[in-house]
């Protein structure tokens, strides 16, 4: 029987729903009362739960970056609440970097950023294969990435929370664009070997002889790299790039360090713990 445009079983049902969102106190008693998680997901299609779970889970890293930054902003981006928190995003970045250059996705991300790095097959074989390349240049993007990070993303407040981004996730952002300059470099760096091999005359005279490092010549440079996994992510570019061959001026152009007397503090800090540890008498940094 029909009853006002409906059914009579369609009436009790409506009933039911109107009288189920009735309010069961005075309006303004539970204003600002925060809502459990599992009623927010309680009336949420079951193929968007996952979706809405992630979107939670990013809004909450991000408050929390938020909050982070704030704290770190009150001691000026310095100290030791600073240095681990920038040892845990290099930590962080360099694993990912890792990843990316194992599968090769690392081009697909910097080409979208207007990159053509157009690696060759052999490139994306010995990045798949080969962990010390893979390491060699996710440490330098990644120490090369951190004082840019600092001035641009923290300092010149360039992260927002409104952005949508984390602070780990737009760390990797800057990463993307100083790693292609860093592979630019290995490549280049690869053509003067293979003329020094052949005997290129203008390319037989080191420009600086890391042999003359004590430390070095104490060690050996295969050893050092081989203990440089138990150094901080500023220290090992440090010592990489001197091992390569770079004057201390031009370690300092590239690392954004503030001077020559910061690089050789970094070096002479290194060569002491390095001492004290074959003496065991040294703790891991």
């Amino acid at each position: 029987m029909m009853v006002g445009g409906g059914t009579a079983g369609a009436r009790h049902a409506g009933s039911a729903h109107t009288s189920a969102v009735q309010p069961g106190g005075k309006p303004g008693d539970e204003l600002g009362k925060p809502i459990p998680w599992r009623d927010v997901l309680a009336t949420i299609k079951p193929e968007l739960v996952d979706e809405t779970r992630r979107q939670q889970e990013d809004l909450q890293r991000r408050e929390g970056d938020r909050l982070l930054l704030a704290e770190l902003a009150s001691r000026n981006f310095a100290g030791p609440s600073y240095l681990r928190f920038e040892e845990e995003l290099a930590a962080y970045a360099i694993s990912v970097l890792r990843g990316w250059m194992h599968s090769g996705f690392i081009f697909q991300l910097t080409a979208a950023r207007g990159f053509a790095l157009n690696p060759s097959a052999a490139e994306l074989e010995e990045l798949h294969h080969d962990s010390d390349v893979r390491d060699e240049l996710a440490i330098m993007t990644v120490a090369l990435a951190l004082p840019r990070f600092r001035e641009q993303a923290l300092v010149g407040r360039g992260w927002r929370f409104e952005g949508g981004a984390s602070l780990s996730t737009y760390f990797m952002g800057t990463c993307l664009y100083v790693f292609p300059n860093e592979l630019r470099k290995l490549r280049a760096q690869r053509r003067k070997w293979r003329l020094q091999d052949e005997g290129d005359p203008r390319l037989t005279a080191s420009r600086h002889d890391p042999g003359n490092d004590p430390c070095l010549i104490t060690m050996g440079n295969q050893q050092v790299l081989e203990n440089l996994g138990r150094a901080g992510v500023r220290t090992r570019a440090v010592v990489a790039l001197t091992i390569d061959g770079y004057s201390q001026e031009e370690i300092v152009e590239l690392l954004a360090e503030t001077s020559v007397r910061a690089v050789e503090g970094v070096l002479h800090r290194w060569r002491a713990k390095e001492r004290s540890r074959r003496r065991g008498g040294a703790s891991d940094e």
